[in-house]
């Protein structure tokens, strides 16, 4: 037998030992890592009935931005050859059982699932939560305002279609209902259908959704019919039963429904994000890197407005977000939402707030709650 033959022989077996050898040794760090999270798990535990006992929040979002901050910035400074996104998944999972153990949470969602709104629910509480949709954000702010659910996920604000008004007029509504902790999410539109493109007679999505991609239809879908709908996970279920039919949705509800992606990525601005707000009744505490959301009225004169924005001028109050809102008054007065960096807690904030308060007729503070950073 030639020579190159039996070097080809040999060197199999020392290659399949090679690999026998680095799959048991990835088994008995596999063991490890389940013996440290089991561990983890029993603190875990503890910490509940700690809590329990002490009156304090199971939920702690201010706690999990500080684990979820350490480990994404070990494993930059490491160079780990783990992405920051699949670290912070995985972490996320550990956070989410750990909290299961001591309750699990209600969250209350604008649905189907896998809609945007349930995408970001699981990126903030992870699967171990008893997550319940609704059809409208209305029902969101009804099931948290009647206890039904401990926390409920609603959008504010698109970086391409701008606020979000249901939501607005909701905290207008429920005032009392605060933000506990936000999501901001990079929302990529996928087209699904399971025909050929040329077949596409009609598109379905929710209205934001068809407008953050509407040049990119009006291209390449032009004969199309654009029906609106209330989500872009019922325009997904309808894509799959109807012939003819394509959705503007994610990957997820994708596979979720058994469809095809003929082109994925066609939202028409490549930095398309959309912040969410966790609602609910609990506060949270400050962590350093926070930011401040609050509504107020102010009087239907000239100036006032720039007298109200002046405060946070003087307090060298970086202003995150300003929008304006119809208030349900007789008189043609606007209810302005302000986000700004700071909690309300910290001195500098609440002179501000105190300052503010001066020059409106009312002014409620929605909530102070960690700075989250963007997710894909």
């Amino acid at each position: 037998m030639p020579r190159k033959s039996e070097s080809n022989v040999s060197s199999a077996p020392r290659s399949t030992g090679s690999l026998r050898d680095l799959r048991s040794r990835i088994d008995k760090l596999d063991l490890q890592i389940l013996d440290f999270i089991s561990k983890r798990a029993s603190l875990a535990a503890e910490i509940g009935q700690t809590k329990r006992e002490s009156g304090e929040e199971i939920f702690n979002p201010a706690r999990e931005e500080e684990v979820l901050t350490n480990v994404l910035n070990v494993n930059e400074k490491s160079g780990g050859p783990l992405p920051p996104e699949t670290v912070r998944a995985v972490f996320r999972e550990i956070l989410s059982g750990s909290r299961a153990i001591q309750k699990v949470l209600k969250v209350a969602y604008l649905g189907p699932a896998y809609s945007f709104s349930h995408l970001a629910a699981v990126e903030r509480f992870g699967h171990a939560i008893d997550f319940f949709c609704v059809d409208s954000i209305a029902a969101v702010f009804e099931e948290v305002n009647r206890g039904h659910a401990d926390f409920g996920v609603v959008p504010v604000e698109n970086s391409t279609d701008g606020r979000i008004t249901d939501t607005l007029d909701m905290f207008i509504r429920m005032p009392h209902i605060v933000i506990s902790a936000e999501v901001r999410l990079q929302i990529h539109h996928n087209l699904l259908a399971n025909c050929e493109q040329q077949e596409i007679s009609r598109v379905y999505s929710k209205p934001q959704a068809l407008s953050q991609c509407r040049n990119w239809l009006s291209k390449n879908v032009p004969y199309a019919k654009l029906c609106e709908v209330s989500s872009t996970a019922v325009a997904a279920d309808l894509a799959k039963k109807e012939p003819g039919a394509a959705a503007v949705a994610s990957r997820q509800a994708a596979v979720r429904y058994g469809l095809r992606i003929p082109c994925a990525d066609i939202e028409d601005s490549p930095y398309n994000e959309t912040r969410f707000a966790v609602i609910g009744h609990q506060k949270c505490e400050p962590t350093g890197h926070d930011k401040t959301t609050a509504m107020f009225r102010i009087p239907h004169s000239s100036g006032s407005l720039v007298e109200a924005l002046e405060v946070f001028r003087q307090a060298k109050t970086n202003l995150t977000w300003i929008e304006s809102f119809p208030a349900r008054q007789p008189k043609p007065e606007y209810i302005f939402f302000v986000e700004f960096e700071g909690h309300q807690k910290e001195p500098k904030v609440a002179r501000t707030l105190k300052a503010l308060a001066e020059h409106c007729h009312e002014l409620t503070v929605l909530g102070s709650y960690p700075m989250a950073q963007t997710t894909a």
